[in-house]
């Protein structure tokens, strides 16, 4: 069965969590259907939904992601039950494995064996919603004794972040979708194509957040989105990533320039034509236009992220003008 057609917003939005009631009510006015959580060095991924949980029913909510490692595992299970009996029914988990930075600079956890990780928590979580007692080792961890007391009404959804075969695998395999990031529309399929074929050709939900930027002042917005792109994309899973979706040769120059430790030429080797294919930029038609462009090649759900690489950009109207409703 094909999975409807989800608009999505990344929240936190702009301000403090404690302003933000009309803000949610007007996303869910404006035509937004979900809104998704992340978690790194700003809020937590739970809060904001939790608030978003009872001020606007509307809207589904997801986390996308919680690192599989920063919770212990009775812990991490609480906060996905706990938030699944205040949404019924709206609720689904993101994990994934994160970054070594943030999980090991952050938070002075080893980063290691990230598939096993993922794979594990993903796989307590679904002991722990059963409700039974859980005493097993995991390939990572393990639990011994430990029943969840919170039984939410609904099974949340555990979907798994993504980027190669192996985690994608697992995500068709293991989980109810996938969340992917940092692609254009055209590479969808490639990444679509892995997770369904692990699911034995069953359809499964694809999460995606789409980084927009709705302004026509394109010199200013490739030039801030560079900075954007050599943060990712010399991080090396992300590197391997674009290598194995064929972008390689063009960026071969940045990740050089970049391990010869010359920041300012890696950036000059960034071609314009990746700018265009990994951010959503230009007038707010052109933007939809894109943004239609993923779910037409396999994406089922969106999460926009607005980066503000124009200065001049109202955050509050690009949500408005990126809406369903502004079409």
């Amino acid at each position: 069965m094909a999975h409807p057609t989800r608009p999505g917003m990344t929240v936190p939005l702009p301000g403090p969590l404690h302003s933000h009631q009309a803000k949610l009510a007007e996303l869910a006015d404006l035509g937004y259907s979900d809104i998704w959580s992340a978690e790194s060095d700003g809020a937590d991924a739970f809060t904001p939904l939790a608030l978003a949980a009872a001020w606007e029913p509307r809207l589904r909510l997801g986390t996308a992601i919680v690192p599989a490692y920063t919770r212990s595992p009775a812990l991490f299970a609480q906060s996905v039950a706990s938030l699944a009996d205040a949404a019924p029914g709206r609720f689904a988990i993101g994990i994934g494995s994160s970054s070594n930075v943030i999980v090991e600079r952050w938070n002075g956890i080893p980063f290691e064996q990230p598939y096993k990780k993922v794979r594990d928590v993903v796989r307590f979580l679904n002991d722990a919603l059963d409700g039974e007692k859980v005493s097993k080792a995991y390939d990572t961890f393990e639990v011994s004794g430990f029943r969840l007391g919170v039984r939410p009404e609904q099974r949340p959804q555990i979907l798994v972040a993504a980027l190669r075969e192996g985690m994608l695998r697992l995500a068709g395999r293991e989980s109810d979708g996938v969340i992917i990031n940092w692609l254009a529309p055209h590479d969808v399929p490639t990444v679509t194509k892995v997770v369904t074929d692990a699911a034995g050709g069953d359809e499964r939900e694809v999460v995606c957040r789409i980084f927009c930027c709705p302004s026509e002042n394109s010199e200013v917005v490739r030039a801030a989105a560079k900075f954007a792109i050599a943060a990712y994309l010399n991080v090396p899973v992300y590197a391997a990533f674009h290598e194995w979706l064929g972008r390689g040769d063009q960026l071969r120059g940045m990740w050089d320039a970049w391990q010869a430790g010359d920041r300012k030429a890696a950036l000059a080797e960034i071609p314009d034509q990746v700018v265009d294919d990994l951010i959503v930029h230009g007038s707010p038609a052109a933007c939809r236009a894109k943004i239609q462009e993923y779910f037409d090649n396999g994406v089922t759900t969106s999460s926009l992220a607005i980066l503000p690489l124009d200065p001049d950009l109202n955050h509050w109207q690009a949500v408005r003008d990126l809406s369903p409703s502004a079409g």
